[in-house]
């Protein structure tokens, strides 16, 4: 059967844009809307197709020849958009939020994806590459197990240790840069004498310290986080200024305010909070992964007025744990989001809430949560944080009506 050629409509979430053939919807990947290009169909379901577009008979304006040698149909599958200049997958990320919002919150929003430099290559200081049965290092096809070996990422972070290129003994190799310069490889394989000297530390994929260091050294602002192994921590290099920047600005803490920080991971947004909210306040820490409280215990020794509690933070919020009330509350909570936590975030009563968001659909549903029980959205940014990629970061405020 030959490839039929469609007429691409509107950007969607994930990555791809909406078309028709036949009066179905196609998810078609590796296009821009506008374009009418021929697609090849890789999945088909009762209600609705997916599919590669394999040749462009009509460019849209924003298209730009793929720099990578692994994008493309049927490659590598880890960025969404190696054939879109950086200002129109700004504009394509806006589409997608406004959408999310419109249509899963009712909330219209009219704000722009912010830049953060780099917005294009050389950004990404946490890469987890796939291993295949050669030993070969890659990152795996787009909704598939299937690794492709590669011997370059482009947006991989230049300082990353070297993995690519060599042969490896394990199911995957985690490679990490800080801000600092610390290095560090997570896996199970050997590691090649010369790699291993030229990094801080090695880990096992459990945790175990294999040699040097355990952890890498963050530097946000004038502050410096431990961070073990794996541990949960923002991949774009300006990331974690930006998002407190935004964050700070839009809970506008007072001294002796009560504050919750509900998925806190190492401590980052509680450090800035404790500040503002000095010593005379209250800043519980609320996070349930053992790794990053224990990061957490001793990224935030310093301050007296921060508590923190080690249990998940829909348990926190059933059983007490935050008192009865607070007066600013800012969570980031996992892609799933925060559903099970709206109800008692908004028991508390809390002045403002602070949500910080990878993934728009999620933000959107949990909007329309706290909408249903009086918050009202006041703001919303959105950061290009993951560029090349469909993700984008947004950081919503919201007041009580």
């Amino acid at each position: 059967m030959t490839d039929p050629i469609v007429d691409v409509g509107p950007v969607a979430h994930g990555g791809h844009c909406v078309a028709r053939l036949d009066g179905q919807v196609v998810f078609v990947r590796h296009t821009l809307p506008g374009e009418r290009v021929r697609i090849h169909i890789t999945e088909r379901s009762k209600t609705f197709l997916r599919a590669d577009a394999v040749e462009v008979i009509e460019a849209a304006p924003g298209r730009v020849e793929a720099p990578c040698p692994y994008a493309g149909p049927g490659r590598c599958g880890g960025c969404d958009f190696q054939h879109v200049d950086p200002a129109t997958q700004r504009d394509l990320l806006g589409d997608v939020v406004r959408e999310q919002l419109r249509r899963l919150a009712g909330i219209t929003w009219d704000g722009e994806v912010e830049a953060v430099e780099p917005e294009a290559f050389d950004w990404r200081t946490r890469m987890q590459f796939a291993v295949d049965d050669e030993g070969r290092p890659g990152l795996r096809k787009h909704r598939s197990h299937e690794i492709v070996p590669v011997d370059r990422c482009l947006i991989a972070h230049p300082d990353l240790p070297e993995v690519l290129g060599r042969t490896w003994d394990a199911e995957s190799v985690e490679a990490i840069v800080s801000s600092t310069g610390d290095t560090l490889l997570v896996t199970d394989a050997s590691i090649p004498d010369d790699v291993e000297a030229a990094v801080d530390g090695v880990v096992a994929v459990d945790g175990t310290v294999r040699g040097g260091r355990g952890a890498v050294t963050e530097r946000v602002l004038a502050a410096d986080f431990r961070v073990s192994g794996s541990g949960f921590w923002q991949v774009h290099p300006d990331a974690a200024a930006t998002l407190v920047d935004a964050v700070i600005e839009a809970a506008d803490v007072t001294a002796g305010d009560t504050v919750l920080d509900l998925y806190a991971g190492v401590g980052l947004f509680t450090t800035f909070i404790a500040d503002e909210a000095g010593e005379e306040g209250v800043v519980l820490s609320v996070e349930s992964d053992r790794g990053a409280s224990r990061d957490a215990r001793r990224n935030l020794h310093d301050f007296p007025q921060v508590r923190l509690v080690g249990e998940t933070v829909e348990r926190a919020l059933r059983n007490g744990s935050l008192g009865e009330s607070a007066d600013v509350v800012v969570l980031d909570p996992p892609r799933t989001g925060a559903k099970k936590a709206v109800a008692g975030i908004v028991d508390l009563a809390p002045r403002r809430v602070v949500y910080v968001a990878c993934d728009p659909a999620a933000l959107a549903r949990d909007l329309a949560s706290f909408a249903a029980r009086g918050y009202a959205l006041e703001g919303l940014r959105a950061f290009a944080l993951f560029p090349m990629t469909h993700h984008v970061e947004c950081v919503a405020v919201l007041v009580r009506e």
